[in-house]
């Protein structure tokens, strides 16, 4: 990275604590991690590790590991690299309308600075290789609409009046650029509501499909994704309802029982694009006999090839209630936000990475998504729905930007695990943590230490153990080489 670089990042990105010079930027850089730093630890091998604490002292900041002289018979982190579970598509958020809008009002060079933060590895960027789009609108959009909506709300059985311009003009542009920064970015996508004449309350709030346009709907859906294709942005799966067993009373919701969604699938199935997935439910852990509904019954589990889980209700030990039924199955945390009440519910950064990272891994989930990519000062734009919600990063008034909390607990896996990469074997219950061993053979932890107190980790792969240190409430990425398979 040049002098010229760094300061043109220092111009866009805005962290917490800024001096206003480049040196100043190269040091924060360097102290958060956002370049990289590597810690020799034997002749020919060499340990990296990155630490962030709940009280943003530490910002992926890199610190020492010592390799030990002599294995450990009880470690606090045993890996078991012969013992392989799922492989990773990838981590990332969601580009609602309210992120796509933000990004493009900025000016094209801060513009494309918040890009390089979130999608790409390089000069310290986020790396997401994952990303959700909403099929029409959520509640953080500006205004509520679908993409076919007739005068009058009339039936539109021939699809007449679809409409993909708003998705060619917003979405599009920034999802190539996208995967230009990340060749490896994968895009799924999710209706918050059919069109309002196809369902019974006649609008995009409330209600749930007509039986007689089951096949409307799944047409509509099935055009989406050939229309995604047709401008360059394939998708990788779709759920065909958001939150199925929620109907807002404020922004765009549609109940789908278990027997609607079965027939919508069965609908869907035969009219998608061959390398598009199908993923049922996109809800709560609180509710996996949902799931386990729709896959008894073949018409609709011929298509299903995962389970798409959010984070609001129950414990995530569903996804491995469910993959215990169906191993063939993928499963995804596809949506969790983050917001104001986030310190509370979770216990900030570490617990951040503990309930939404590690043990989703831990439970078979092949992708983390959180919510929004970007929010502005006041937790949007929106219209209904949540009012404190928070981003990946913030948008300024100014077209600046700042990492949020979310920002800094998935980077310990963004940045750090690639796609393609395997959960390994991992055991201890000294820590919470995740283990994966990346395409190039290199070996990935994270860890999140969750307690009040600092604690020492010892972790053996084999013959071989490191050491390192954590402060109390923090989260380590490690990463060492491995042994290509």
């Amino acid at each position: 990275m040049t002098l010229h670089s760094i300061a043109g990042i220092h111009r866009f990105f805005t962290p917490h604590c800024s001096t206003g010079s480049p040196l100043a930027s190269l040091l924060f850089l360097l102290a958060s991690g956002l370049m990289p730093a590597t810690i020799a630890y034997a002749a020919n091998v060499r340990a990296q590790a990155w630490i962030t604490t709940d009280d943003h002292r530490m910002r992926l900041q890199p610190v020492a590991v010592q390799r030990l002289a002599t294995p450990i018979a009880h470690p606090d982190i045993r890996i078991d690299s012969s013992h392989r579970m799922q492989s990773i598509v990838g981590f990332g958020a969601a580009m609602t309308d309210a992120s796509s809008s933000l990004l493009l009002a900025m000016p094209e060079p801060r513009r494309d600075a918040a890009m390089r933060y979130l999608f790409s590895r390089n000069d310290g960027g986020l790396g997401f290789d994952f990303t959700r789009i909403p099929i029409g609108a959520s509640d953080f959009s500006s205004i509520h609409y679908s993409l076919d909506d007739p005068p009058g709300n009339l039936p539109d059985l021939r699809l007449q009046h679809y409409r993909f311009d708003h998705v060619r003009d917003t979405v599009i542009p920034l999802m190539r650029q996208a995967h230009a920064l990340n060749p490896d970015l994968k895009v799924m996508a999710s209706p918050w509501s059919a069109p309002g004449w196809m369902k019974d309350s006649d609008s995009l709030i409330k209600g749930t499909l007509r039986p007689e346009y089951v096949d409307a709907f799944a047409t509509y859906l099935a055009r989406f994704a050939h229309d995604m294709d047709s401008a360059g942005v394939p998708l990788f799966a779709l759920t065909i309802q958001n939150e199925p067993s929620f109907e807002p009373g404020d922004y765009p919701g549609m109940r789908l029982s278990a027997k609607q969604r079965v027939a919508a699938i069965a609908a869907l199935g035969p009219r998608l694009p061959a390398s598009v997935q199908i993923l049922e439910w996109d809800h709560n852990w609180d509710k996996p006999d949902e799931p386990l509904a729709v896959l008894s019954e073949p018409a609709a589990a011929r298509y299903v090839r995962g389970i798409a889980w959010h984070c609001y209700g129950g414990n995530v030990d569903a996804q491995s209630q469910v993959h215990d039924r169906h191993p063939q199955l993928d499963a995804y945390l596809t949506e969790c936000s983050g917001g104001d009440w986030e310190p509370v519910r979770s216990n900030g950064i570490s617990g951040q990475t503990t309930s939404l990272v590690i043990a989703p891994l831990r439970n078979w989930a092949r992708g983390v998504l959180f919510w929004n990519l970007a929010l502005d000062d006041h937790d949007g734009p929106h219209l209904g729905g949540c009012g404190n919600c928070r981003g990946i990063i913030a948008v300024h008034p100014d077209g600046r930007f700042t990492p949020t909390d979310d920002a800094w607990a998935l980077a310990h896996a963004s940045r750090f695990i690639r796609a393609g990469a395997v959960r390994v074997a991992s055991s201890g219950d000294a820590i919470d943590q995740v283990a994966v061993a990346n395409p190039d053979g290199s070996r990935v932890v994270v860890a999140a230490n969750t307690r009040r107190i600092p604690r020492t980790i010892i972790l053996c792969d084999g013959n071989s153990c490191l050491r390192w240190k954590m402060p109390a409430r923090s989260v380590a990425t490690v990463q060492w080489p491995g042994m290509r398979r």
